[in-house]
């Protein structure tokens, strides 16, 4: 959801200055390394949150279009509510652990099909590494190369013959487990979104979005 706001509401090109707000805490959350004084495009910040999984990234656009990570959290709930998301409500943009945050593999698909329908999404999420280029708080130059973490994009697992992988979100917190939303096409160009929820471990998250992908071409 941040993504999609970002992306509609947002402009790629505005450069954006991380404050000490998008700084992560939390012990085991991923992140894609920026910090405060670092100066980015949101572009490179929707690099940075979509394909390394970067919560500090998601606290980074919050503020930057927001203010805060509340104000943008408050966005994110009205856009959940226009698409029809009901079970859906958000805390903060990173999807973060909070009990008042929580949604449904239903309500996950709502969001991914309506940000299937941005070309900048589709690319981002497509990709399988991407270098940002920028300045940290002194004024020097950094770079940063972040890997997607989708295993069938980087080809730690295999994808069913006949599909083909265009992109995915995956997601891991102790209160979700591990998770993945993604898009496969088949053969004729039909496009399929699908979505596991709560695996135990990442070999369990990766047999059973198999187990479910493969059925589209039996």
């Amino acid at each position: 959801m941040t993504a999609l706001i970002a992306i509609e509401e947002g402009e790629l090109s505005d450069t954006v200055q991380v404050t000490k707000d998008a700084v992560i805490t939390e012990s085991g959350a991923s992140l894609c390394g920026i910090k405060p004084g670092d100066t980015l495009t949101m572009e490179q910040l929707l690099y940075g949150l979509l394909i390394p999984s970067g919560n500090d990234a998601a606290n980074a656009i919050a503020v930057h279009m927001s203010g805060s990570v509340e104000a943008f959290a408050g966005r994110m709930n009205e856009k959940a509510r226009q698409l029809g998301a009901t079970q859906t409500h958000f805390k903060n943009p990173s999807g973060l652990s909070d009990p008042e945050h929580y949604t449904t593999a239903y309500d996950l698909y709502l969001i991914f099909n309506e940000a299937m329908k941005l070309p900048k999404f589709r690319e981002i999420i497509g990709a399988d590494a991407y270098t940002a280029s920028y300045t940290d708080a002194q004024g020097n130059a950094v770079s940063k190369t972040w890997k997607v973490g989708n295993w069938y994009q980087n080809g730690e697992t295999e994808t069913p013959e006949g599909l083909t992988v265009l992109g995915g979100k995956t997601g891991t917190t102790q209160a979700a487990g591990y998770c993945l939303i993604m898009a496969e096409q088949d053969e004729a160009g039909k496009e399929y979104i699908s979505v596991v929820l709560k695996a135990e471990n990442r070999q369990g998250l990766y047999k059973n979005m198999t187990n479910i992908i493969t059925k589209i071409v039996d």
